[in-house]
Order: structure tokens, then sequence, then C-alpha cells
């Protein structure tokens, strides 16, 4: 009977810029009664995943529902910052239905899935399942990502490298901790191309993974939660590239914020956006810019070349104006190339 009051969580895993926002947002909006508490880890200065999720106004994942870790990937700060996360949400006098938790793009989920077996959360929760959310475009290119590029030439340069990329490490190791792979962006793809997407995944996973396709995120709850897969207690064949007492490090990424003034239209930032990733080669750019003569909000949103922009919400009378960006890339991409390339805002 204990195993049945456990409160179930989701682990929600990808690469940069796959969709794991827009995937948590839509689940959130479509609970079906269910008081969700979320869990987002940025890599990053800015809360900039955390403060999209709060602008859906779901009465389902309240203000207080969403936490944020910005202290640095989720795998390497367990001790420091998961678990008193966790023993807080329980200790609620009411505690959530559902816990989601979005780990950052460069995070190993096995180090995330022991931490359920703490003595702390043990009895308490279970890891309901992990959804690694796979960019499909890329996926059907061939890719693991929209733009390989950088860091295969990264690769080339550096001659003290005698292991697989380390970015394909990441990838492979939040495959093989899946329960349920999500292929994003099916809309870009066409029949035969998502096929091939599906069979090349297919691959890279346990027979017993299911595939899935989504556009814009848009999967019910019912697909997403119910997994009852208790994967902490099934780590033996999650394992991936970096055993329990392994360390990994992220020495090839960097990760700034840009802050920049007021631009002219959500046309020139979409432009300016564009042109900075041209320039610095990032693999994602988002955050939060001020049109002249708008009370609205434009949110920003890039990976690899593909940008997205679009009004959310209002400003709120106690936060500041101005554009915030989070640019996360290989190391030395250049911070002075984006802003150059936005025009100093």
């Amino acid at each position: 009977m204990a195993e049945t009051t456990k409160i179930p969580a989701t682990v929600v895993t990808g690469f940069l810029g796959a969709g794991k926002t827009t995937l948590i947002r839509h689940l959130i909006e479509n609970a079906d009664g269910r008081r969700i508490a979320l869990i987002v880890n940025e890599f990053g200065d800015v809360g900039i995943d955390g403060e999209i999720l709060r602008a859906c106004g779901s009465t389902a994942c309240g203000e207080d529902d969403i936490v944020e870790l910005s202290n640095g990937c989720i795998c390497c700060t367990v001790a420091d910052d998961f678990i008193p996360t966790m023993t807080a949400l329980l200790e609620r006098p009411a505690p959530p239905d559902h816990i989601v938790i979005e780990t950052s793009g460069l995070a190993l989920p096995q180090p995330l899935i022991r931490a359920f077996n703490w003595p702390d959360i043990r009895t308490r929760v279970t890891v309901d399942g992990v959804v690694t959310v796979v960019d499909g475009a890329a996926m059907a290119a061939g890719k693991v990502a929209s733009d390989e590029t950088a860091l295969a030439a990264q690769r080339a340069a550096d001659d003290a490298l005698d292991h697989e990329d380390p970015i394909e490490e990441v990838f492979e190791d939040q495959l093989a901790a899946a329960d349920m792979i999500v292929l994003t962006k099916s809309d870009l793809l066409d029949e035969r191309s998502l096929g091939s997407a599906k069979t090349r995944v297919g691959g890279m996973v346990r027979d017993s993974v299911t595939i899935v396709s989504a556009a814009h995120g848009a999967l019910p709850g019912s697909v997403l939660l119910g997994l009852e897969a208790a994967a902490e207690d099934d780590m033996g064949v999650r394992s991936g590239h970096h055993d329990e007492g392994e360390e990994h490090e992220h020495d090839d990424f960097d990760t700034t914020v840009i802050e920049l003034g007021t631009f002219a239209s959500a046309d020139e930032v979409h432009k300016c956006a564009a042109a900075a990733i041209a320039a610095s080669g990032i693999l994602r750019l988002k955050g939060f810019a001020e049109i002249a003569n708008k009370d609205m909000r434009l949110v920003v949103q890039a990976v690899g070349p593909r940008v997205e922009t679009y009004f959310d919400r209002p400003w709120l009378d106690s936060e500041p104006r101005g554009t915030r960006l989070v640019a996360i890339g290989l190391t030395g991409f250049g911070e002075d190339k984006i802003v150059a390339a936005f025009g100093g805002g």
C-alpha cells in the first residue's frame, strides 16, 4: 500500500532547444485537474524558462508551484539543491498531485534519477517516467541538434580528446535513461522524414521505450503522465557513459546574459537574433525583449538557425523592462559578436 501513496514525478530531459519548455507548458495548461509542481533547472543566470511557464497562467501550476534551480546543472547539484527542494514540496500542507522536473539541456538524467533513492524522499515520491525530448527535424537530418558544425569543429581541433564528443555522450545518456521519447517539431517534417527520425532514434533506445511525435509540444497529459516506470528501481538498464561515481564537465559550454535596450519592432529583434547566431555560432538564444510603444513582453527563442518570437503577456509594474537574453554556446563563442549583431540595443 505504501507504494500507491507515493507522489509520481516525471523527469523531462533533452538537448538544448529540443522543445522541453513548450512541451511542459502545454502539459500544465492541460493538466486534467492535477495539481502540478514544476522544478525548472536553468543553465544561466536569468530564469527564462520559468518565466515562460509562469506566463501560461494555469491554475494547475500556480506561481508558488514553480521552483527554479539556477546554481548549475541539476545532475551536479543534487545534494545542495534538488533534495532540499523536493523535501520542501513534499512537506507542504497540500503536496502536489504530480511533480514535473525540467532538466537543463546539459544534464545527465542518471544522477538525478538515483537521487530519488535518498532516504528523505524514497518512501514519498517515485519517478513515474523519464521523458526525453528530441529535435525531430534534426534527427531526420541525421543530427542530434539543429547545428552541429561548431561542435564538430571543436572536436577536430582538440588533439587531447580520445573519447566520443561529450555532447554526443550527453545525448546518448539522455536516451539511455528514457521511458518515452518525444520527437518534436513534427510539423516541419513530411511522413517519410518523420518515419526516418523514428527509425533512427528507435535504434538507439531500449525496445520497451515508447516513441511519439508532437507538433508545438501538443501531447495530452494522459500520454506523458502515468507511465508507472519507478525508474529509480531500474537503474541497471539506464546506464550511460558516466557511471555513478564519475563527474562530467561542462567546460565545452559557455553561457552569458546580455542586457540590451528597447527595439523598434519584433521584426528587428528577429533579424538581429538571426544575425547574432550566424556571427557567433551559438547553440541557443532565449529571453525577453522590450518593443517600443508595446505594453507586451516579447519572448525570444532560438536554436540553431531557427528563431521564434512572440508576445506572451503584459509587462508587470514590478519588473524592469528592457531586453535580457541568455546565450549558450561553445566556450569562447564571443559575447561581443552577439551584442554587435543587436547593435547594442
